[in-house]
């Protein structure tokens, strides 16, 4: 086989991965249904790579608003590489103890929402101690990782606690150790990665499901749809609802933010 072609098998195995998690994809959805038709809404947060998981969710085609996606440049902005701005900068901020809990100072909680996090390894603090505050303040936290991978990675935390330590349920993108699933003859390491698959099969099977369920609800979600499908004036008529949405579920975020 050619290299492609053994990655193209690999993948095919993390579909029957994800699959496999039906019962885990279904409970998923029915919490953040639950958040959504309460007027409130999921939180989704990732650093590193894992910010486009956060952003396979919403905003973007095929997607409806109900998700507050929380990227912070800082832990996540990649292109520049070196320099200012750059990669180990990023890294280094991941591990910072403490972040996670000014990130979520800018917000007014309820215990009707909910939260996905994403990490590969479940080892960085960020997103370990963004589970462990949410969890605090009574939200459901369900975690996505690449469980080998984080079976076999040592936590960055003293206390050597995990993503999935702090998770109401857990979801398995299927990568491998290490990610990257494709040997080459001469070469020492493996390349092509695999999380960014199997956690975007994951989020959009979510995704359909929770649909469903608003729709099922009575409340059909306004999704981004493209104008080759649903007609330019439909399309714009979609875009424009669910941003308003967005922006008034985002507001009761704000409103009570802080002592009274």
């Amino acid at each position: 086989m050619t290299p492609s072609e053994i990655y193209l098998s690999k993948i095919r195995v993390l579909v029957e991965t994800v699959a496999a998690q039906a019962p885990a994809i279904h409970q998923a959805a029915d919490w953040f249904a639950q958040t959504i038709l309460a007027g409130r809404m999921v939180h989704l947060f990732g650093s590193g790579h894992s910010r486009m998981m956060v952003e396979e969710m919403w905003p973007r085609y095929g997607s409806f608003p109900g998700f507050n996606p929380i990227v912070e440049l800082s832990l996540s902005f990649h292109n520049l590489v070196v320099g200012a701005n750059g990669q180990r900068q990023a890294m280094f901020l991941e591990n910072v103890s403490g972040l996670a809990e000014r990130i979520l100072r800018n917000y007014d909680l309820s215990t009707a929402e909910s939260a996905l996090i994403i990490s590969s390894s479940g080892c960085n603090v960020v997103p370990i101690e963004m589970a462990e505050e949410l969890k605090r303040r009574g939200l459901r936290v369900v975690a996505l990782v690449s469980l080998a991978h984080a079976r076999a990675s040592t936590s960055r935390r003293a206390d050597g606690k995990k993503l999935t330590d702090f998770a109401d349920l857990i979801l398995d993108t299927g990568a491998p150790v290490g990610d990257a699933m494709v040997m080459i003859h001469g070469l020492d390491t493996p390349v092509a990665p695999g999380s960014t698959v199997g956690g975007c099969l994951l989020v959009n099977a979510i995704k359909a499901e929770v649909a469903a369920r608003l729709t099922a609800a009575g409340q059909p979600p306004k999704v981004l749809s493209a104008g080759v499908v649903v007609g330019a004036a439909r399309a714009t008529e979609l875009f424009e609802a669910a941003y308003d949405e967005h922006a008034h579920r985002l507001a009761k975020l704000y409103a009570n933010v802080g002592p009274a």
